[in-house]
């Protein structure tokens, strides 16, 4: 064995070197470490970056700005005018008298050219519009209020999509396992067959039966591994991260028992729920609608205050002279205009309680659907329970027999398949389980926290 010396200062240099390297090779995109994430942290990371919350909040912004301007309708408006004017006056003639004759004289007067200034400030206040604008201001009010409740509902949105793409590389994970596990269980038994086979105790065909079952488990677990990356990808996608990252999940399929009745439920939703309030509110704004349509049948009544300046000399800031009123106005006849759009709002809000009543039916269907799920995925969870316990046992007996020589190699390939398959199930409940508890929470209108 050949031994090195090295120096204080070429050891440093060497080390030096050595995690450089390191460094730089970390540095490479192919050993990027994965990202470490909980479900809430990856909920978290949903709500962040998410275009979707990102447009209802922008639908949220422009809503406020909705009210501000129909309120600002009630408000006085000052407006500040000025106009600069000339013109030419045409030749004309003038009508006068010779003091001498007595007779009319006809004078001439040349064209000329002048200049007008004239400034004004008027202000205008609505006194009375028939509800006009009290139903536009309370129509942008439940706008908004209904923007509110549209981002309440893409954030609950948002949530499920990124639970339900968490829980799928959970899913996807465990079956990447049990696909692993199942072809190391195979390379065994195949060993043991070629070992039995080689000493003359079973037939070729036990071989090559084996061959086919490993071969047919490595393609299970490519398409597991498949599986788990789109996964990944997919669940990247939801929050924000470039597709190709590495994600390693810290959690497991959980079980918790749920408490709740579907009644129980069902109540909490037709109160909860941000897309019923948002029906209520279309309903509250047709009934604005009736009102700023019946004010076409009621007078209007405005206060008005103006000044004006007016000088032939540039800016026209003398001969002032101002005025204050009070100006009335009532449509006697519109040919039906007001009638036919109190008639169109009155249809619209016919539909609207329609459309909250059908809301709420959808509404009630989408919670029983999500917790009968989660009541038939928790049944399954108990049954594909016991099913792996038997199956790893019966696994093991064949295993054993078939090594005794009385069993058949049928019948190991036949528990192996089926203790796999047991334990899909298990993972499949515990995933059907979780997606539909995340979809009863969202059905049920939960706030996203």
């Amino acid at each position: 064995m050949t031994t090195f010396n090295l120096s204080g200062n070429l050891a440093k240099r060497a080390t030096a070197l050595l995690v450089g390297g390191m460094l730089a090779t970390a540095a490479l995109p192919g050993f990027a470490a994965p990202v470490e994430l909980t479900l809430d942290e990856a909920i978290d990371m949903a709500l962040k970056t998410n275009p979707s919350i990102k447009m209802s909040e922008s639908d949220l912004k422009k809503s406020e700005w909705d009210v501000k301007g129909a309120k600002a309708a009630k408000s006085p408006s000052v407006n500040l005018s000025h106009n600069s004017i000339r013109s030419k006056s045409p030749e004309s003639s003038a009508l006068a008298y010779n003091s001498a004759t007595g007779q009319p004289v006809s004078i001439p007067i040349p064209s000329s050219i002048g200049n007008r200034y004239t400034n004004s400030v008027d202000l205008t206040l609505p006194l009375y519009t028939g509800g006009k604008l009290e139903g536009t201001i309370e129509k942008a009010q439940l706008g908004n209020k209904s923007a509110a409740f549209g981002l309440e509902k893409t954030r609950q949105q948002i949530k499920l999509d990124a639970t339900t793409g968490y829980y799928a590389i959970l899913q996807t994970r465990n079956l990447v396992k049990l696909s692993e596990e199942s072809l190391d269980q195979l390379n065994s038994h195949l060993k043991n067959v070629e070992a039995q086979y080689a000493a003359g105790t079973v037939a070729k065909t036990d071989v090559l039966r084996s061959e086919v079952e490993k071969a047919s488990a490595e393609q299970s677990l490519i398409r597991a591994k498949n599986s788990y990356e789109l996964a990944v990808s997919g669940l990247n996608n939801i929050i924000g991260l470039p597709l190709e990252t590495e994600i390693a999940v810290q959690e497991d399929l959980p079980y918790e028992q749920y408490d709740k009745t579907l009644a129980e439920c069902i109540e909490v939703a037709l109160v909860n729920r941000p897309d019923l309030a948002q029906v209520r509110a279309s309903v509250a704004s047709a009934k604005a609608d009736i009102k700023v349509a019946k004010s076409g049948n009621k007078p209007v009544i405005a206060a008005s205050a103006s000044e004006q300046w007016s000088d032939n000399d540039f800016p026209g800031t003398d001969n002032n002279n101002w005025t204050v009123g009070i100006s009335a106005s009532y449509n006697l006849f519109d040919s039906g205009l007001t009638r036919s759009q109190v008639k169109g709002a009155e249809a619209s809000l016919d539909k609207a309680t329609e459309q909250l009543r059908q809301a709420q039916d959808a509404a009630q269907l989408e919670v029983r659907q999500a917790y009968l799920n989660m009541k038939e995925a928790e049944k399954r969870i108990d049954t594909s329970k016991v099913a792996v316990t038997k199956a790893e046992e019966d696994f093991k007996i064949a295993q054993v027999r078939y090594s005794a020589g009385v069993g058949t190699n049928l019948d190991v390939i036949d528990s192996q398949v089926a203790l796999t398959s047991a334990k899909t199930d298990y993972v499949q409940a515990l995933y059907d389980y979780n997606t539909s508890r995340a979809k009863l929470d969202k059905a049920m209108g939960i706030a996203v926290e």
